[in-house]
């Protein structure tokens, strides 16, 4: 099914070591890699940072999974994107490389299924405003996500992203997953905020200084 898929289009930045921790920028659904490249600006230097387009066109830009509702991906269309970005992630990642995933919206859904799909594959991800993609065929039990750092931001006038979904999220991450949480909470809506980003960005540094 991944072939129908085109070749992965991707903006670069920061360091062109190809043995440098990789940081995969994940857009919103109907935006595109350059919407979020910019997200590197307010990170560490160091990594090799990388704004990869999703592979399905969708209102001017481009979606991650097809959706059965805001923030309730089909499972099968899930399976399928997810296989065509470790085929990509693959290539340019090898085993021993860092890797740690920063999705925003439906980005954030498809950096929690690729983590929850493989916790040990990743250093960390962040989930940024959005939700984990539940009821979606991917394993949420107990555990699952145990030793994987995660951060999850979220903002209390989000209505965006269903508030069912954005609790569960949040109480999973926080409770059974046992996963290391950062968690951050901010009074606005659907968009990062500068002390969002600034959290972000040690969390990242954190993550990539011992690398």
């Amino acid at each position: 099914m991944t072939t129908r898929f085109a070749t992965a289009q991707v903006a670069w930045c920061g360091s062109e070591d190809p043995a440098a921790p990789l940081v995969v920028l994940l857009h919103g659904r109907g935006a595109d890699e350059q919407s979020i490249l910019t997200m590197a600006d307010h990170l560490p230097e160091g990594p090799a940072y990388a704004a990869v387009r999703a592979p399905i066109a969708e209102g001017g830009g481009y979606a991650w999974f097809a959706n059965r509702g805001i923030g309730r991906p089909v499972a099968e269309s899930l399976a399928d994107t997810m296989a065509w970005f470790r085929g990509w992630l693959d290539e340019v990642a090898p085993d021993g490389r860092p890797v740690v995933l920063v999705g925003f919206s439906g980005g954030a859904a498809f950096a929690g299924g690729l983590v929850l799909a493989d916790p040990g594959r990743f250093r960390g991800a962040a989930i940024l405003y959005g939700t984990l993609p539940f009821d979606a065929g991917l394993p949420v039990t107990p555990g699952r996500l145990e030793g994987v750092s995660l951060f999850v931001a979220q903002g209390d006038q989000d209505v965006v992203i269903p508030r069912q979904l954005l609790d569960r999220t949040w109480v999973y991450v926080t409770g059974d997953s046992r996963a290391t949480a950062h968690t951050r909470r901010d009074p606005g809506g659907h968009e990062i905020t500068p002390e969002t980003a600034a959290e972000l960005s040690e969390w990242v540094g954190s993550l990539v200084a011992d690398a």
